[in-house]
Order: C-alpha cells, then sequence, then structure tokens
C-alpha cells in the first residue's frame, strides 16, 4: 500500500476528486450520469500541466475515457516559486479551468485540484502524489514539460510512488529537443540564421522550390524602422475578451490570495481559450500584420499594443499551434494582403526564434541557469516592481507591464533588459522578474531570452554579442527621450541619461573580455579616445547609480 492511502476510500469521496470543480456554484457543466461513479480501475492517470491546453496534446493518444483519468493542479508554488504578477497568475489558472471544462464538455473523468482546496498540497509534486494515493492508477503519462524544475520534480514523485511514468514528444513544437541537438551537434557556434533556413525547408513556409520567397531568407533590414514624428497613427486595436464568470472567479481569487504580488487585473481581458485565440490570430492577420514588420522595433510612449500580434501567451499555453499561425501569415502573403518583409519577420519569430531558444533550453540545463559570464552581481533596481522611475522609457515599459502582463520584444531586450544589462544585475534575479510578470513567460522560452538573449550570462551562446547601446537608440526609436529630463547624448553630470553613462562604465568594465569578440570591436574602440579623466567621471557617476537603485 502507498504511504499515506487511506485505508476506505468512498464512491462519494472518488467522485470528488474527480470533478472537484463541479461542486463549486461557478460551474457551468451540468452533473452527468458518471460524474459520481467510482473510479475503479484507472489505468492510466493522464497529467495536463498549466502550460499544455491543446486537446490534441500527444498526453491524450490512446486515452480511454472509460479506464483513464485527466489529472490537472492549481498550486501555489508555481505562483511563488518566482513572485509572479497578478496577470501571469490569473492568466494560467483561468485558462486551465475553461481547458477543464472543455474536457468535461467530452465526457472525460477529471481529477481537478482548485487552489483553494483545504486539502491542496500546494505543489504539483505533492498534488500528483495525493492524486495517486486516492485513485491508484496503474501508470502515468503526459507530454514532456517545458520546464526544467517540473519535470525533475513530477519524476521524482513518479519514482517515490513506485509508478511509471512515459513522456511523449510535444506535437505543439515543430522539432524535437532530439533533432535541434542533431542540429547543433558539431557546430562550434549556434546561430539562429542557419537553424531558421532549415525550419523553412523543413516546413515549406515561405518557399519556392528548394529556395527562399523573394529570393531572399531575411527581411531584416526592412523591418528597423522607427515612427516618424507623427507616431503610429491610429492602428486597429487587438481583440480583447471580457472575462466571463469563470475568469471573474479567478481573479476575484487572485486579488484575495495574492493581494501583495504586483501587479493589476483592471484591464485583464487575455484569450482563455482555443476559439478566443484563433480570433485574436485572426484579427492580428486582417488589422496589423501589414505594418508589423516595418515597426516591429518601434516603441510610443503610452502606447501598449502597436502592430504585435499578442500571441504568445496563447501560444506557450498551447491554445493555438506554431504551424497555423504562421500559415495564416503566409496565406496574407499569398493573397496580397500583407507584404513579404512583414510576413517573414513575422515567421521567423514563430518557426526560428521560438523553436530555437527551446532547443538552446533543454540542451543546456540544468547549468543553465547558473551563468554568469559577465561576473554580474547587482541586485534588480526596486523600481522594476513599481515603475517609479524618472526614466521615461522605463517607467512606461514597467508601468505597462505591471497592467498588462505584456511588453513587446523590444521593450523587453532594449529597455528593461538593457537597463540591467548595463547596470551589472545578477542574471538569476533578472530571470526571476522576467518570468514572473509576463503573462507568457514559461521558463523554456523566457530563460535563454533573458539570461542568454538580454544579458549575454552564457558568454555568447545564444547572442553573438551583448546587446549594449546608449540612450540614443531609445532615442531613435521612440518618443521617450523627448518628454524625459535626461539627455541621450550625454553621459555624465545631472541631465546624463543613465543609459548612455552606464554603456561607457559597461566598456570600460568589461573591457578585456569585449576586446576579444569581433562585432564588439568598433564599440570597444570607442573607449580608446576617452580621457582617464572621463573615464573616472563615468565610473564615478554610474556607480552612484548602482548605490541609488
Amino acid at each position: 500500500m502507498l504511504a499515506g492511502l487511506p485505508t476506505r476510500i468512498t464512491d462519494k469521496t472518488i467522485a470528488h476528486a474527480l470533478n472537484p470543480v463541479m461542486n463549486h456554484p461557478s460551474a457551468v457543466t451540468p452533473p452527468r450520469q458518471n460524474d459520481h461513479q467510482p473510479a475503479a480501475g484507472i489505468r492510466h492517470l493522464v497529467l495536463i500541466l498549466g502550460d499544455q491546453l491543446d486537446e490534441g496534446s500527444s498526453a491524450f493518444d490512446d486515452f480511454d475515457p472509460l479506464q483513464d483519468v485527466v489529472w490537472m493542479a492549481e498550486v501555489a508554488e508555481e505562483s511563488t516559486h518566482v513572485r509572479s504578477a497578478k496577470p501571469r497568475i490569473a492568466m494560467f489558472l483561468a485558462a486551465m479551468r475553461h481547458f477543464a471544462h472543455s474536457l468535461r464538455l467530452r465526457g472525460w473523468r477529471l481529477f481537478y485540484s482548485q487552489l483553494t482546496d483545504p486539502l491542496n498540497r500546494g505543489t504539483l509534486a505533492t498534488e500528483l502524489g495525493r492524486a495517486i494515493e486516492m485513485l491508484r492508477p496503474k501508470a502515468l503519462i503526459m507530454t514532456a514539460p517545458g520546464d526544467w524544475r517540473v519535470l525533475k520534480a513530477l519524476q521524482e514523485q513518479a519514482r517515490h510512488c513506485a509508478l511509471p511514468l512515459e513522456l511523449r514528444d510535444d506535437r505543439h513544437f515543430l522539432i524535437t529537443v532530439r533533432e535541434f541537438a542533431l542540429h547543433a551537434q558539431g557546430r562550434k557556434q549556434l546561430r539562429l540564421e542557419y537553424f531558421y533556413r532549415e525550419m523553412r525547408k523543413r516546413t515549406g513556409l515561405l518557399m519556392t522550390g528548394e529556395g527562399p520567397v523573394g529570393g531572399r531568407w531575411n527581411f531584416d533590414a526592412e523591418n528597423r524602422s522607427a515612427f516618424d514624428k507623427r507616431g503610429p497613427g491610429s492602428i486597429p486595436p487587438p481583440v480583447r475578451f471580457e472575462p466571463d464568470a469563470t475568469t471573474r472567479e479567478v481573479i476575484a481569487m487572485v486579488e484575495q490570495r495574492f493581494a501583495d504580488h504586483p501587479g493589476s487585473l483592471d484591464s485583464f481581458a487575455w484569450p482563455m481559450t482555443r476559439e478566443q485565440a484563433l480570433a485574436s490570430l485572426e484579427a492580428f492577420i486582417t488589422h496589423r500584420l501589414p505594418q508589423f514588420g516595418r515597426y516591429q522595433d518601434a516603441m510610443w510612449q503610452g502606447e501598449v499594443w502597436l502592430h504585435h500580434s499578442h500571441l504568445s501567451s496563447s501560444l506557450n499555453l498551447k491554445l493555438i499551434n506554431p504551424m497555423e499561425v504562421s500559415q495564416a501569415a503566409e496565406q496574407a502573403y499569398r493573397d496580397g494582403k500583407a507584404p513579404l518583409e512583414a510576413v517573414e519577420g513575422f515567421v521567423r519569430q514563430v518557426i526560428g526564434w521560438r523553436e530555437y531558444v527551446r532547443g538552446i533550453y533543454w540542451m543546456q540545463m540544468p547549468d543553465y541557469l547558473q551563468r554568469n559570464a559577465l561576473d554580474a552581481h547587482q541586485p534588480l533596481p526596486r523600481f522594476y516592481w513599481t515603475g517609479d522611475t524618472p526614466m521615461a522609457c522605463l517607467r512606461d515599459a514597467i508601468t505597462q507591464t505591471l497592467a498588462h502582463g505584456y511588453a513587446h520584444h523590444i521593450q523587453r531586450l532594449m529597455v528593461t533588459g538593457l537597463y540591467a544589462l548595463l547596470l551589472g544585475v545578477e542574471p538569476t534575479e533578472v530571470h526571476a522578474w522576467y518570468l514572473g510578470v509576463y503573462v507568457d513567460a514559461v521558463e523554456w522560452v523566457e530563460l535563454p531570452n533573458t539570461l542568454g538573449m538580454s544579458q549575454f550570462a552564457d558568454g555568447g551562446l545564444m547572442a553573438s554579442k551583448p546587446y549594449a547601446a546608449t540612450g540614443k537608440y531609445i532615442q531613435r526609436m521612440s518618443n521617450y527621450c523627448g518628454g524625459c529630463r535626461f539627455r541621450p547624448e550625454r553621459s555624465t553630470g545631472d541631465d546624463a541619461c543613465p543609459f548612455t553613462t552606464l554603456y561607457w562604465d559597461f566598456l570600460l568594465r568589461n573591457e578585456a573580455q569585449l576586446r576579444g569578440n569581433q562585432r564588439m570591436a568598433l564599440q570597444v574602440r570607442n573607449l580608446d579616445r576617452l580621457e582617464e579623466s572621463a573615464r573616472n567621471a563615468i565610473r564615478a557617476q554610474a556607480e552612484a547609480l548602482r548605490r541609488e537603485g
């Protein structure tokens, strides 16, 4: 007998375990005949995580409603192992409850643990243990998790309970981690461009025979424009979804249980279901994709959504898949509704970068999390949790992030990420912040983007050089600087832009290491024109910024 197994389990106990949400006033599924049948003879307990909300998941292959049970669990640890913001917590929990509802509509038995259940043990591993104690399945099945920590915890729990755990490939992705490892084998350096071309050939997206549509693989040169002084103009907003009863209940619970966590739920209106995610995809393809490429790097104060897709949360929850998203964009080009450069830039992010970072993550974990190539140890500034800073760009990006759980990739890389890089913040602190505040953040995609791409903590595995820049980059790509008291052209003095001060200090601090990087050669050579007095002034002002946090 398993440790802790009750000596007597009643039909009523098992019925409650299989459908605990059914007993809640907010349940929208009417009782069915088998809701209160005992779960005797369970063959497989099929584990579904909060970022695996795909009814076509490999975990459901061979699912037999008469023999198998689906297990899902809301647990506090997933919101507290990093301090998660309210929008991110609500996103996962509400989407999970909607997915559970769709499974019930199929007549499938479901062991679903709500966060507020008094019997909830607080972690995925211990909640799985509780389900095993109650249901006594013969085996466990799941699609491979996207998070190393979760995988190891569930594997250990399965071993503890002496049950086989079958891991299946995640078909949501276009290649397996084993196939990525084959791509990487024998290469001195991994670079997105080569991988991306392989993915284009593999999928046939934007291809004519063996060559790329338009004769070029890459349209980045056309996709880096800023808005002119008139700004972005009128852009159709993304589709937003008024929270239904299930989502409102989750919002109320999050406000109560996680009252001291950052972020706001006042504007929470993200897609929670596959149907809503598909509606978001259609709206993007129709209204914003045509200008996405040209302005994907542009920023504008007070403008949250711009021409971006806002589909990453739905993709990462597995409500929609990368191939259908990419094919929709490709069809827009074929139909003459979007230019090639816009579609190529979007497809590159979905089938190129997204698959690439996942491969890096699984090749490098668990040691990847501890990398700190630039020996950065500064604490994350407190204003990252409030937006309370006189720097207009950071204030706008952080305030937006806390309000919506969203910022686009340049705001993340070249505003919040750039400042942390230049300041010299401990990479694990930067990682924990990004993982906690964004609704699309799952560790497999967030960690390589943050630790590797943004912070260069892996020494060049993800990016061939640090993304270091002065405040002039932000001035060029946005209107932030016009209303800011700091001047991006100045590195010292009361009105010096902190980005510019810290940029030069970053080069000075890391000069020996960066001189060996061919792509940084020009930037490092610029140090040679600085007199010692200028160097000392920059160092002093940078140190003052670090003290102030």
